[in-house]
């Protein structure tokens, strides 16, 4: 009888691509992806024992990261920093993906009634380069009226149009723009293990942080509002939200100086309890490789089960943001940071909470 054939193990390799080169054999690598935070971030450093610097690599230039065959980051070099000892010769690059374009540039002056997410998207986005755009969700909502001052950023009106349609935007690996939000009916994808006895322990080290700093028992909005040519100015709105978690009286007033409706001003205060509590709780893991059981690369949005005797944890967690680390000789490590399930929020609109 024939022996299984014995699977190949997963392809770690981190390698980029400049110029249809492609350079894989770091002394260290970072490499991020986070929900969270508008561009990710790369950074390579190789040794350059013979001294002979790479002429494709240029700031600006436009790079792909990828973890085997599969790309996980598609952005330009930023910063080179070439140093030269009497024991060594080395290459750092590193960059964002292409968020680091709409982050970095100016929007057009602008000004229009009415404008929808469409709108800005062609108007704002595209005129950058950004050719690859997908809407995962069919908002609605319009933003009354966009006022671009001179320095608002690309970002910043993206951000506001996706907010307006209760969205997020980010960037696939492929350097897809995705306006959408997260999708909490997906089944768990993997399971991080930790028990006392270490049978199935499948991580090199998790740790539990939980906070109260940014948590409040209740939350008091006071708003008012500007009045236009048909409607008039809003006084004396005022909502109040609570977080029953916060068993002992922590009290915040804050004032909304420019809120549309009384619905308005009670989607803020949720949205803000929402982002308070996805600050108070983290999971962070360390893991071996770059890919979970089933032999896909670990990516923020994924649904996670963790079983933890030792903090006694156990249930799903929503992955917010991953970091590839390696290099030569220090194998290849994934940092998770994992958040409570179907907690993050992008927005929250009024009338559709």
């Amino acid at each position: 009888m024939a022996t299984p054939t014995k699977p190949a193990a997963p392809d770690n390799t981190v390698s980029l691509q400049i110029a249809s080169r492609q350079h894989s054999d770091w002394t260290h690598y970072s490499i991020d992806s986070d929900l969270t935070v508008p561009a990710d971030g790369w950074q390579v450093a190789l040794g350059l024992p013979g001294g002979v610097f790479p002429p494709e690599v240029e700031p600006g230039a436009m790079i792909k990261v990828m973890v085997g065959e599969e790309t996980v980051l598609m952005g330009r070099v930023d910063d080179i920093s070439h140093s030269v000892a009497s024991d060594s010769h080395q290459l750092s690059l590193s960059g964002r993906d292409l968020a680091g374009m709409l982050l970095d540039c100016s929007a057009p002056l602008l000004t229009a009634k009415n404008m929808t997410l469409q709108d800005v998207l062609d108007n704002v986005v595209r005129p950058l380069g950004i050719s690859k755009v997908r809407v995962d969700a069919k908002g609605r909502g319009q933003i009354e009226k966009i006022s671009v001052d001179p320095g608002n950023s690309a970002w910043d009106v993206l951000s506001r149009a996706a907010q307006a349609n209760g969205l997020t935007a980010w960037f696939d690996p492929d350097g897809t723009l995705v306006v959408g939000g997260p999708d909490y009916s997906q089944p768990a994808s993997a399971r991080l293990i930790l028990r006392r006895d270490g049978k199935g322990n499948n991580v090199i080290s998790l740790s539990e942080t939980r906070s109260h700093a940014q948590r409040y028992s209740e939350l008091t909005l006071l708003g008012q509002g500007h009045g236009q040519a048909l409607t008039p100015g809003r006084h004396r709105l005022q909502h109040q939200s609570y977080d029953s978690d916060v068993c002992y009286h922590k009290p915040r007033i804050q004032v909304e100086p420019d809120a549309a409706s009384q619905a308005e001003l009670a989607a803020r205060a949720d949205k803000m309890l929402a982002d308070a509590r996805l600050a108070g709780y983290t999971l962070s893991a360390t893991v071996a490789g770059h890919r979970d059981s089933r032999g896909q690369l670990w990516t923020p949005g994924q649904r996670i089960e963790v079983e933890s005797e030792p903090h006694g944890v156990n249930g799903s967690y929503f992955l917010m943001a991953r970091t590839f680390e390696g290099g030569r000789g220090q194998g290849s490590t994934t940092r998770l940071t994992l958040k409570e399930d179907k907690c993050w929020i992008p927005a929250m609109r009024a009338g559709n909470k």
